[in-house]
């Protein structure tokens, strides 16, 4: 990723946070195995500022969209109170085949981590697990295709994706907890961020369009991904 490629994404910039249109399946901080991430081409966010801009939050490799970055310590302590206090409003799109039985309502399901040597690990749903609860309602569908808003009140890794499943709806392309065709990628979307950043002004809120990879489906359905 060139300078002006990770610039160009960047969907809102003040002087406590940018945010970023995270591309799929880059992750946003490098593994044990190496490669490319999103996190080595921050330094080509400061904009004339001392620190390099840090994660807020974190996106799984294969989701899209908005990601807040906090410019310097004084702004990532903040985001840091905001996202433990569940201030920060998150919204996703996510498409499945299938929709779930209620067009709207509330997942409250625990979640734990489970690892296996040969499989590597995977979120389960438990009720001993960490409390975990999505908001969600559909906003579109047809036959044999469905796409859900969520909001996740919780912050548990997976947690969209298990919730979803574990309603009878996995998200297409997501070959851990549902099924995988080939040459699909996953359709989950973080498409909008609201942060109450200053007390003294509103709420800042982004949207992210949605990627080319979720464009076919979202057209089936009638539905415009571009951001408002």
């Amino acid at each position: 990723m060139t300078p002006e490629e990770i610039q160009n994404r960047v969907l809102h910039r003040d002087g406590l946070i940018l945010v970023v249109d995270k591309p799929a399946g880059l992750p946003v901080h490098g593994g044990p195995g190496g490669g490319d991430n999103l996190e080595a081409h921050f330094r080509h966010l400061q904009y004339g500022l001392r620190h390099v801009p840090a994660l807020g939050h974190r996106l799984d490799r294969d989701t899209s969209g908005c990601l807040v970055l906090g410019r310097h310590p004084k702004a990532l302590k903040k985001l840091g109170k905001l996202f433990r206090e569940g201030l920060v409003e998150k919204t996703y799109w996510a498409l499945t085949r299938k929709a779930p039985e209620q067009r709207e309502g509330r997942i409250d399901l625990a979640l734990r981590k489970i690892s296996d040597k040969g499989k590597g690990w995977r979120m389960l749903v438990d009720p001993a697990g960490q409390a975990s609860i999505t908001d969600y309602r559909v906003l579109a569908e047809t036959d044999g295709l469905c796409l859900i808003e969520c909001h996740p009140r919780t912050g548990r890794t997976h947690q969209i994706r298990v919730h979803l499943a574990a309603l009878g709806c996995p998200i297409i392309g997501d070959a851990a907890y549902g099924e995988r065709r080939p040459g699909e990628q996953l359709q989950l979307h973080s498409r909008s961020l609201t942060l109450p950043m200053q007390q003294s002004k509103p709420p800042v809120h982004v949207e992210a369009p949605a990627p080319e990879h979720m464009a076919p489906y979202l057209e089936e359905l009638g539905v415009n991904g571009g951001a408002a």
